[in-house]
């Protein structure tokens, strides 16, 4: 391209932004993603699953039965259950939310029996609070240096 052509403003027309997008693949009628997921308004252009996000989880679907399971090593005091009193040692913590509601669960490590953590049976309107509910009951409980 010589000094003359370039400066032209067919020249320029060519280099410009507008005229790029026109000549990409995606303006060719490619399927290929031309906005990198993301609409012009900022909103996803579909739905994006996170499976897992770090915890375990069952679940089944998004308003069905799921849990949280954490193991913890509660303070001296132990954990209070209803089924056998308070509970010392390695536990494992169970969030479980179902029919709209939260339980906490926990066993001693490895175990098979599960007590529930008195006065933990609470209304959770939208399960997606669960994670939470999990987050805020570790903290409370898990205390390994007492």
């Amino acid at each position: 391209m010589t000094a003359a052509e370039e400066s032209s403003p067919a020249a320029a027309e060519e280099s410009s932004p507008a005229a790029a997008e026109e000549s990409s693949p995606a303006a060719a009628g490619d399927s290929g993603p031309a906005a990198a997921g993301m609409t012009v308004d900022g909103t996803a252009e579909t739905p994006a699953a996170v499976p897992g996000a770090g915890m375990v989880a069952d679940s089944g679907g998004a308003a069905g039965p799921q849990n949280r399971t954490t193991d913890v090593v509660p303070g001296p005091g132990g954990v209070m259950t209803d089924e056998v009193g308070v509970v010392t040692g390695d536990l494992t913590l169970r969030t479980e939310y179902a029919d709209g509601k939260v339980t906490l669960r926990v066993q001693y490590k490895d175990a098979d029996e599960w007590y529930a953590v008195t006065g933990t049976a609470v209304t959770l309107a939208d399960p997606a609070g669960l994670d939470a509910v999990h987050g805020v009951a570790v903290g409370l409980l898990n205390r390994p240096e007492g």
